[in-house]
């Protein structure tokens, strides 16, 4: 599979989505709708001074997540880096636990111990959230090395930046991936500018980034990231691969970010023009993308999307109200959660090492 998007295609029509019902449908634009409320949500009281550290919107990006983790089943995993927050809320955490983890308070998913960039959901076989660039593409091939060595027939979910295509570590989990016949599925969330250097000036391609995996002998594709449809047709095929013939894949899905690499990115708008950002937000939204595929379809009214960013927009200001009311850790708290053999006075945490089985 190396062939690149081609817009012609309906891909609403592919069997995986015509396996969509109309709620289901809803559903999936309502979880587009939510991310992008929460994130403004965030943006707003980072500003304002309520949320430290470093905040990475997904503003722009949210049929990605969506689309892919739509696809997941009992024994599929997923693990991401820093721009979190969209995988988070498609896994199904809630707002309230997210945004009390970005205010730093006790009822946080992370009870306030990682931040933004430090979403966790083991009950949802969520991994995170991981703050060094391609780091947790190493933990992504782990987890589905995991998946085949217990027998199970699953894949894992490893996303990634196009600014981590370069690190060596993302080179040694393809080669690995593709000698041992992994069932991971790589995700390059492509927005072109990876910390705020166009791919064109970081890169050396050909004619994408994903076509680097034919060096590992793995398949690769090219996904256009505003349409929910195509992300779920090719990222099933791939994920099929990886559950029933152990093969990996690396996906390219072109997206695009409409604030900076995080918020501290001051320059985002001189290392783009503020016609090229219009230009994707006019044209290219993904949730305006699809909105104006389920109207068309007669799945969706204007007024009922107009009543699912309603209840968005409150479900964010009650979590931000939630994390407002919550309690800080307590000076106690720095020692717990740091090892469990600890926490949990097993013989091991007795011996002065642990044992991990």
């Amino acid at each position: 599979m190396t062939s690149a998007s081609t817009p012609t295609l309906d891909f609403s029509q592919s069997p995986i989505n015509q396996t969509l019902t109309p709620d289901r449908k809803i559903e999936l634009f309502s979880q587009m709708v939510r991310i992008r409320r929460f994130e403004q949500a965030a943006l707003k009281y980072y500003q304002a001074g309520k949320i430290g550290g470093f905040l990475h919107l997904y503003i722009g990006q949210e049929a990605v997540a969506v689309g892919t983790i739509s696809l997941g089943g009992p024994d599929d995993h997923f693990i991401t880096a820093y721009r979190d927050h969209g995988h988070a809320l498609a896994v199904g955490m809630g707002m309230n636990q997210c945004m009390a983890e970005m205010y730093g308070k006790q009822t946080g998913c992370s009870k306030g111990k990682g931040g933004s960039m430090h979403f966790f959901a083991p009950d949802k076989n969520f991994w995170g959230g991981h703050g060094i660039v391609a780091g947790q593409t190493p933990l992504g091939l782990g987890l589905a090395y995991g998946i085949k060595y217990l027998e199970k027939q699953g894949c894992c979910l490893c996303y990634l930046g196009d600014g981590a295509v370069n690190q060596g570590a993302f080179h040694e989990s393809l080669n690995l991936a593709g000698l041992f016949e992994i069932p991971v599925v790589y995700v390059i969330e492509n927005n072109g500018y990876s910390m705020g250097t166009s791919q064109e000036r970081s890169s050396s391609f050909g004619h994408c980034l994903a076509q680097r995996a034919e060096a590992y002998g793995m398949p690769w594709d090219v996904i256009d990231g505003s349409d929910i449809y195509e992300v779920r047709s090719k990222t099933h095929i791939a994920m099929e691969r990886a559950r029933k013939e152990s093969k990996p894949t690396l996906l390219e899905i072109d997206t695009y970010r409409y604030y900076g690499h995080s918020i501290a990115d001051a320059n985002h708008k001189k290392y783009r023009t503020p016609e090229e950002i219009e230009h994707y937000k006019k044209n290219h939204d993904p949730i305006s993308v699809f909105q104006r595929k389920l109207i068309a379809e007669g799945v969706m009214t204007e007024e009922q999307a107009t009543e699912i960013n309603t209840r968005a927009r409150d479900e964010a200001a009650a979590a931000v109200k939630f994390a407002e009311e919550s309690p800080a850790p307590t000076i106690a708290d720095i020692s717990t959660d740091v090892y469990w053999e600890s926490d949990n006075q097993t013989p091991a945490s007795q011996q002065g090492r642990h044992f991990f089985d």
